[in-house]
C-alpha cells in the first residue's frame, strides 16, 4: 500500500513539474495576415512583334503590374479588349513582354486601316462573288487565291470545242477583305450584310497597279472565279496567265462531234481576192 501511495505522489509531482515548465515557456503571438499588394493585369507582347503585324490571340498575353507602374494608355487584360485587338495592325516594334498601348495599334474599324494594311506600291481591288465563284464562303482575309477567268463564245466566233474557255489571269494574290470583314477572326457585321448566311458578296485583294487593270478587263470579258491556294505554298507568284483550257480539252466527246474543217484556199487575181472551199 505504501508503495502505491509513493508511486501516486511521484506521478503527481511529475505532472505538476511539467505544467510549471510549460507555463514558464514564452508564448508565440499570432501575427495578422498580410494582404498581397494590389496589381493590375495589362496586355503585353508574347513574342517579338514587328510593325505591320496583324495581331492574333497568340501574339499577346497578360502581365500583372503594380498600379503605379501602369500608364493611362495601357490596355487592360479583359476579354473585350482581346477581341477588339484581334486583327488590329501594329504600328511599332514590340519586344517580348513589352506593354501594349492604345496608340500602338490601328483597329479594323479605324479610318485608314485598309490603306495602312496595303504594302507600298500595291492597290486594293474588289470583285463580286457568290457561293460558286467565291469558294462557298470559305475564303478569308490573309488567304492566297488565284483568279480564273471563264468565257463563253458564240457559235460564229469559235467551234463548239472552243466556245467555253478558262484561264488564270492572276496567281497567288492576297485577300485583304471579305465584304466588311478586313481581318480573319473579326466579327461579321449584323443586319443586311449578314442576310447572305455567311456567303460573301465581295472579295478585296491586294494587287499591283498592272494587276488591277487586268482584273478590270477580265470582269468585262466573263466570269471571275477564285481558287484558294495552300497557305504555305512556295510557288512563284506571277501575274501572267497560264495556258488556256478549252471545252474540248475537258470533254473529248465535244471535239468528236465537230465535222472536220473543209480545206480552203485563197485565190488572188490582180486586185480580186477569193476564198475557195473544197467540199
Amino acid at each position: 500500500m505504501r508503495t502505491v501511495l509513493i508511486l501516486v505522489l511521484f506521478l503527481m509531482a511529475a505532472g505538476l513539474g511539467y505544467v510549471a515548465y510549460e507555463g514558464m515557456q514564452p508564448r508565440e503571438v499570432a501575427q495578422p495576415a498580410v494582404a498581397p499588394p494590389p496589381t493590375v493585369r495589362v496586355l503585353v507582347a508574347a513574342a517579338p512583334l514587328h510593325p505591320g503585324t496583324l495581331l492574333k490571340d497568340q501574339d499577346i498575353r497578360d502581365r500583372a503590374l503594380p498600379p503605379d507602374e501602369v500608364p493611362e494608355n495601357a490596355v487592360p487584360a479583359t476579354i473585350e479588349q482581346r477581341e477588339e485587338l484581334r486583327g488590329a495592325m501594329l504600328r511599332r516594334y514590340l519586344a517580348p513582354g513589352e506593354m501594349l498601348s492604345r496608340e500602338d495599334v490601328l483597329r479594323p474599324r479605324d479610318r485608314g486601316f485598309l490603306a495602312a494594311v496595303l504594302r507600298p506600291g500595291m492597290r486594293a481591288v474588289a470583285i463580286g462573288v457568290d457561293a460558286r465563284t467565291g469558294a462557298a464562303g470559305l475564303i478569308f482575309p490573309g488567304d492566297l487565291v488565284d483568279v480564273i477567268l471563264t468565257q463563253n463564245f458564240s457559235g460564229n466566233e469559235a467551234s463548239s470545242s472552243r466556245r467555253v474557255t478558262a484561264e488564270t489571269v492572276l496567281s497567288g494574290v492576297r485577300v485583304i477583305a471579305v465584304d466588311q470583314m478586313i481581318t480573319q477572326g473579326a466579327p461579321i457585321p449584323s443586319g443586311r450584310a449578314a442576310a447572305t448566311e455567311g456567303v460573301a458578296r465581295t472579295v478585296t485583294m491586294e494587287v499591283s497597279p498592272e494587276q488591277s487593270e487586268r482584273v478590270a478587263v477580265a470582269e468585262r470579258l466573263g466570269t471571275l472565279i477564285l481558287a484558294l491556294r495552300p497557305i504555305d505554298a512556295q510557288e512563284e507568284q506571277t501575274a501572267r496567265p497560264t495556258a488556256t483550257t478549252f471545252g474540248g480539252d475537258v470533254s473529248p466527246a465535244l471535239s468528236s462531234t465537230e465535222a472536220p474543217a473543209a480545206p480552203r484556199m485563197r485565190v488572188i487575181q490582180g486586185n480580186a481576192v477569193n476564198d475557195v472551199t473544197f467540199r
